[in-house]
């Protein structure tokens, strides 16, 4: 994806309120070789931008002033509740030179796993998306997680799937094998079978003493 962005000699306050007053959201590019560059964006463009997935974990075609500039989204900063982009951080990204980030889980054939088609289960999505390393080429714009064999109560892990060529899992220092996504049973009616059929035998045991 590419946009536009225009280099921004006033910094401060006062000047990203006027900015943003005129419709351009302040912004900043860092990282690479080069010192970090203060950017001004186009509020629409931007706003609808970021609504699309793709343009969250994909490398962007950022045209600075007629050059153009790899970059990755790296922060976006929102008005409090009104649908206004604050402050947007780019960083610069080099071919050679590995990077890390968050990429979303994509969940697929989960109408078709016997958890959902025998058992009548819910399949629970534990996690939205991923922490990678990859070059930039390797970047995948979304981790497919196939569901078709999940069965009744189980989980997926990451261990379960595989990761696209040339990306690896960085979280593995603080959890190795993450729970991806579980099957669980809707409204626990065995659960409450067997619940029943021991308030039963507890009522027949108590009986007895009344009988004597």
């Amino acid at each position: 994806m590419k946009f536009k962005a225009f280099k921004r000699d006033v910094q401060g306050s006062s000047a990203s309120r006027r900015l943003r007053r005129a419709g351009q959201v302040p912004a900043i590019v860092y990282g690479g070789n080069a010192e970090p560059v203060a950017i001004t964006l186009d509020h629409n463009q931007i706003y609808h931008d970021l609504r699309k997935d793709v343009f969250h974990a994909s490398i962007l075609d950022m045209d600075l002033d007629g050059k153009v500039e790899k970059v990755l989204l790296r922060a976006v900063q929102w008005h409090a509740y009104k649908p206004q982009v604050l402050h947007v951080d780019f960083q610069r990204v080099r071919a050679d030179q590995p990077i890390t980030t968050r990429v979303p889980l994509n969940f697929i054939n989960g109408d078709d796993s016997p958890a959902v088609k025998l058992h009548a289960q819910v399949i629970s999505q534990l996690l939205v998306d991923l922490e990678i390393t990859c070059l930039p080429a390797n970047l995948p714009v979304s981790i497919d997680v196939d569901l078709a064999n999940l069965d009744a109560g189980e989980t997926i892990t990451l261990s379960a799937i595989e990761l696209p060529e040339g990306v690896e899992y960085a979280g593995a220092s603080t959890d190795p094998d993450p729970a991806l996504a579980t099957a669980l049973a809707v409204g626990g009616g065995a659960e409450e079978e067997s619940e029943d059929g021991e308030d039963g035998g507890e009522g027949e045991a108590a009986e007895e003493p009344s009988a004597e």
